[in-house]
């Protein structure tokens, strides 16, 4: 690869993945980071799968660890981010890829608990790694923070949790990166649209009894480029422009990265 992240510190929050036929957006994140040279801190509330994502830099030369957090704890956040200062004197990257829809619903049927936790999960799993890796980068003046929310932040969708979070999500990141650009910091979103990942297909399916044959199929009928969906490598290659110098100058910015969904709003 072209080194395009050579020398830097990427902390991969959601490094794992939901058991599945293809591979997730934390995992191809962390993977390709650390194939354009960066030393990837892999961090997943399940601790067994951030193992296996460092595993696979392993064997492909990389340089990763793995650290067991919940990204909604504030003390495990501040954990992380103590760890890796203290190993790598530094944190050049943070990437944010928690999310969850479980529960979610109409407005009509939406349960509260099931709104508490898509939004507890959704926001603070980015806010509190932010919250504590700010210092550090304020003090080096320097650094990149990447949030992943959703096209459904801006596009049409019957359920509300899922969406106000994403929606909650980009305004956050919004204002992080003005108030954080004196600090020579860059806060962006990624929205990516329908993706064939874990997440996506085998939780959808289980959800709703659909076949996950027919899934795909729907989905990918929704797209209109080329009428298939994206993949996790399709999100890592966004990530990886935002992560490198290469958008020094991209900052507050929402990529959607969706097959042009996204561009029928309006």
């Amino acid at each position: 690869m072209s080194g395009r992240l050579a020398g830097k510190i990427a902390i991969v929050v959601g490094a794992g993945q939901t058991p599945g036929d293809t591979i997730g957006n934390g995992r191809a994140t962390a993977i390709l980071f650390a194939r354009e040279g960066a030393v990837v801190v892999c961090v997943d509330r399940l601790g067994d799968s951030a193992v296996e994502t460092v595993a696979m830099i392993a064997e492909e030369g990389g340089d990763a660890i793995a650290l067991a957090a919940d990204a909604t704890d504030e003390a495990a956040c501040a954990s992380v981010v103590e760890e890796t200062a203290e190993r790598f004197g530094r944190i050049d990257v943070l990437h944010n890829n928690v999310g969850i829809g479980t529960g979610d619903n109409t407005a009509t049927r939406i349960e509260s608990e099931a709104w508490d936790q898509i939004m507890e999960v959704n926001l603070k799993s980015a806010i509190l790694p932010t919250k504590m890796a700010l210092p550090i980068m304020r003090e080096q003046r320097s650094g990149s923070i990447i949030n992943i929310s959703s096209v459904a932040a801006v596009c049409a969708t019957p359920t509300v949790a899922y969406k106000a979070s994403k929606a909650a999500l980009n305004a956050y990141t919004q204002s992080l990166a003005i108030g954080n650009a004196k600090y020579g910091i860059r806060a962006n979103v990624i929205m990516p649209g329908l993706m064939n990942t874990p997440m996506a297909i085998e939780g959808i399916s289980a959800m709703t009894g659909v076949d996950k044959a027919k899934l795909i199929d729907t989905r990918d009928a929704m797209v209109p480029l080329g009428a298939k969906m994206g993949s996790a490598w399709d999100v890592a290659y966004a990530a990886l422009y935002l992560a490198s110098d290469e958008s020094r100058f991209v900052t507050g910015v929402m990529l959607p990265v969706d097959g042009g969904q996204s561009a029928r709003v309006g």
